[in-house]
């Protein structure tokens, strides 16, 4: 019998970093993908709020089929909301999603949505994920 020892980092002691990031992008496809379903809940809440009709197609990362029309809605309703108060579901996309539409831009969330994912998979991005989950490494970069 033969006794083998495996090394496990957690992020901020692991000897090379870099090949972390590259297994999390190569392997994690979805780590903003809880945002996505956090504006589809905002704009269901606005609609709840506003009326009309509204259709959309998200992606974490810019598509061309992506967007956001609404039709038929509540203009007055939609000018007494207070998009800083984030007042669909408390999260920050309610902000975006009234601003846009306000502005003849109900896709400006989707910009938004685009550069949060970009930071999530920065290097500062994923090292915040790393450390706030506690994830560890073995030392070819793959998450144990």
């Amino acid at each position: 019998m033969r006794t083998k020892t495996i090394n496990i980092y957690e992020i901020t002691e692991h000897p090379n970093k870099d090949k972390c990031f590259e297994w999390i992008r190569e392997n994690w496809h979805d780590l903003n993908a809880h945002s996505v379903d956090e504006i589809i809940e905002s704009l269901k809440a606005l609609q709840q709020k506003i009326g009309g009709t509204f259709d959309y197609g998200i992606s974490q990362v810019p598509d061309r089929g992506e967007g956001i029309t609404w039709s038929d809605y509540d203009h007055d309703a939609l000018c007494r909301l207070s998009a800083d108060d984030c007042p669909l579901t408390g999260v920050c996309w309610d902000i975006d999603i009234i601003k846009g539409l306000r502005t003849g831009n109900p896709s400006l969330v989707l910009e938004s949505l685009h550069a949060d994912t970009e930071y999530q998979y920065s290097d500062e991005g994923l090292l915040e994920t790393c450390e706030a989950n506690e994830y560890e490494f073995y030392e070819n970069g793959k998450v144990v």
